[in-house]
């Protein structure tokens, strides 16, 4: 038997679009804008094509003093990039010494790294800073990503997915002389690739969108973020040029999605897999 068209799901998503996109849609035509305009509350819905240039005086020379955009999304770009891939490299080595290799203190070390799920990162700060500080790292660029390489939410992911593999093929594999990198790079890498794939995704956007500790970490103006840049556009109210800041806050979207898009099809896989 067909059924009809589920009005009310589909009514739903509707509205959904609309509050995630409207807001979206009001930055891109905003920018074109005059900012006094918008200043006053006066935001068209439309777009005005006189006003595209903002986007070029943005990206090369910058706004109100501030960084040009292409050189804070460069910076944004490593950060996220350096992040994501660290956390991944980590994760997987952390899981695949926990799962396969047998030393004392296995399972407290296991219980040592998801125990800091428990902790926020507000909460953890200023001993992070602490050390940096210890380590010369303060205003580097290295200082930006560094402390944020470790995650225990990928650690768990990756064990769960390496405890999956069997013991047969273990063995089988132990058999064949292949050594613990052999194994790493052979079976338990492209068993778990849609998971990297996923998480790849996920962390380049949790680095793309990191404010608070570049903040704190880095206070020379080359290494300023693209999510800082913003900030400090925004400046005091009455001096804010609104059609920089959202010209700067469309370009800033551009990275994220395009990696979202590259990697949809891996991305969705990930997740389809890890609910099996």
């Amino acid at each position: 038997m067909k059924r009809g068209p589920d009005y009310v799901t589909h009514a739903v998503l509707i509205l959904g679009v609309l509050l995630f996109a409207l807001p979206v849609w009001l930055v891109l035509a905003g920018a074109t804008q005059d900012s006094d305009a918008i200043s006053r509350g006066e935001l068209s819905l439309l777009p005005d094509p006189s006003g595209l240039g903002i986007y070029a005086r943005v990206l090369f020379a910058g706004a109100q003093g501030a960084q040009p955009v292409w050189h804070m999304l460069l910076v944004s770009t490593g950060m996220a990039l350096a992040i994501a891939v660290g956390k991944i490299v980590i994760s997987v080595l952390s899981a695949y010494a926990v799962v396969f290799f047998r030393f004392p203190f296995r399972q407290l070390a296991f219980w040592a790294i998801f125990i800091t799920l428990m902790l926020p990162v507000e909460v953890r700060i200023i001993p992070t800073y602490a050390v940096m500080a210890g380590f010369g790292l303060i205003n580097s660029f290295t200082g930006l990503w560094l402390p944020l390489i470790a995650s225990a939410t990928a650690t768990l992911l990756f064990r769960q997915v390496f405890t999956a593999i069997p013991d047969e093929l273990v063995e089988a594999a132990r058999m064949d002389g292949a050594g613990p990198l052999r194994f790493l790079r052979d079976i338990a890498l492209p068993v778990s690739s849609a998971n990297v794939a996923a998480l790849f995704v996920i962390l380049f956007v949790y680095g793309w969108n990191q404010y608070l500790w570049p903040l704190l970490v880095a206070t020379d103006p080359r290494l300023d973020t693209i999510v800082i840049g913003i900030v400090k556009l925004i400046g005091v109210e009455n001096q804010t040029d609104w059609g920089a800041v959202m010209a700067t806050a469309t370009l800033a979207l551009l990275p994220p999605v395009f990696v979202v898009l590259l990697m949809q099809r891996w991305f969705v896989a990930g997740l389809t897999e890890g609910e099996k």
